[in-house]
């Protein structure tokens, strides 16, 4: 699918705020609210627009801790990959995971209530999955977090 300029405007809108009306919508790109529905549609079913979620604040919900995990491995069979890879994700600590290239194999953005949580993680991921080396950073301030894309 194409991207024109009023779809980049839709899509900014929607990664400002998606909780927004399609008549607020349609308003701020300059246009009505029907074209605006076909042209998100469109966009949804070509994948552009996934799921809609609710941004939460975490130290709000006493979430105070964030970590960055740096994991470095000696397996690198599809068995071992596929074990790894489901223990992250059956983790909802695990905030983001990615695979590198480089010295480091992997680094996950860890989500906790504090050190004694992100140790309790720790020992259950490492008891599950064997890992080379593991280390764990913590964050002292978040200076900026989004998802949105540049536009």
């Amino acid at each position: 699918m194409r991207i024109d300029d009023t779809d980049r405007k839709i899509l900014a809108a929607l990664q400002e705020d998606a909780s927004r009306s399609l008549d607020e919508i349609a308003k701020a790109v300059s246009s009505s609210k029907t074209p605006v529905w076909n042209r998100i549609r469109k966009m949804r079913d070509a994948g552009i627009i996934g799921r809609q979620t609710v941004e939460l604040d975490a130290e709000a919900l006493g979430f105070e801790a964030c970590f960055f995990v740096l994991i470095r491995t000696s397996e690198h069979e599809a068995e071992w990959q596929a074990k790894f890879l489901q223990a992250l994700k059956d983790r909802p600590e695990v905030q983001e995971a990615h695979r590198l290239a480089g010295d480091i194999d992997y680094i996950l953005k860890v989500r906790v209530k504090n050190a004694r949580a992100y140790d309790a993680f720790y020992q259950a991921l490492i008891s599950e999955v064997r890992v080379h080396n593991v280390t764990a950073l913590l964050s002292m301030q978040e200076i900026k977090s989004t998802s949105a894309l540049p536009l």
